[in-house]
């Protein structure tokens, strides 16, 4: 029952409830897709992370922003915040609102709203008022589909979205924005094009092809795959299903980068609150209806495009 409830825990959605059932029956939970910071900041010993959490992507995000700035020779003096008012984008919001003031940004706009909702119209006309320099929005699918609907019907012409993941890099958003939301720039643990840089890339997505009807990865299944083999390792090495082993033999993994689908990061390996130390976050940018890394710079395999084309300039 013990070794069913790990895996359960494992594939599980990351909820405070599930973590903290984990918690109290002394089962590790090993978790690779979720991004709230607080999940590691509550004391918890057999809760591990492998990805990132929001607080590393959003720094992603507005070093990007201060080295663009440097680069190109431009200013970015202020940012909106749009994010869907679940744990995930509340959160979100939070850090990079933190973030904005570190950085000397002024938030000349903060709106939440009700995740899945039916109209965005409210909200973008705030948006186009508030005219921001850099809109960063966290939503889902269904709501970054109607963002970049409403923005088009509306005729909203940010120069910059900088997203935070989540809907942005869901392969259906692609499919059907396609060009319609070229030029987002959203935060990535994962990206196709960086296969030529890590051979281990295109030999994984070759099996998960075979798996997923020809679909290539993505950065979800990257994720999952990433924490999943993370936990075997550790029962490989604990060399036995007894719970404390296992939460033994995660708390000393040391997997390195060569054997890791997800660059720039230098590998798996716990710090104290449970969060993966050797995480890194890419940005990308949507191009031709395609996603292309573009920071850090040293990896990147197109050149940013900025500002965002306005509407009446798309073809």
């Amino acid at each position: 029952e013990k070794v069913h409830a790990l895996f359960g825990a494992y594939f599980s959605s990351v909820t405070n409830t599930a973590s903290q059932v984990a918690e109290r029956m002394g089962i590790p939970f090993v978790n690779a897709e979720s991004s709230s910071p607080a999940l590691t900041e509550r004391g918890f010993k057999w809760f591990f992370r492998t990805g990132p959490h929001d607080g590393h992507f959003s720094l992603a995000m507005f070093d990007f922003m201060r080295d663009f700035e440097k680069k190109r020779g431009v200013k970015f003096k202020s940012v909106a915040i749009l994010n869907e008012d679940t744990q995930f984008g509340a959160d979100s919001a939070k850090v990079q609102e933190e973030l904005a003031k570190k950085y000397g940004y002024e938030v000349v706009a903060k709106i939440p709203f009700r995740t899945a909702t039916t109209s965005l119209d409210a909200e973008v006309g705030r948006l186009k008022t508030a005219n921001a320099d850099v809109v960063l929005p966290s939503l889902y699918t269904s709501d970054a589909i109607l963002l970049t609907r409403t923005a088009r019907n509306l005729d909203y012409n940010p120069k910059a979205i900088i997203a935070q993941n989540a809907g942005y890099t869901d392969p259906r958003f692609v499919t059907e924005m396609g060009k319609e939301a070229e030029g987002a720039i959203t935060r990535a643990p994962f990206a196709m094009d960086l296969a030529v840089k890590k051979p281990l890339i295109p030999v994984i997505n070759d099996m998960f092809k075979k798996l997923s009807g020809g679909r290539d990865m993505s950065d979800v299944p990257a994720r999952a795959l990433t924490g999943f083999l993370t936990l075997a390792d550790a029962i490989n090495r604990a060399g036995s299903t007894d719970p404390g082993a296992i939460q033994k033999a995660l708390r000393e993994t040391n997997i390195p980068p060569d054997q890791l689908i997800m660059k720039p990061w230098t590998g798996v390996r716990f710090d104290e609150k449970g969060q993966n130390a050797g995480v890194r976050a890419i940005l990308q940018q949507l191009q031709g209806g395609s996603y292309h890394t573009i920071y850090p710079f040293e990896l990147a395999t197109k050149e940013p495009i900025y500002p965002i084309p306005a509407w009446s300039q798309r073809k």
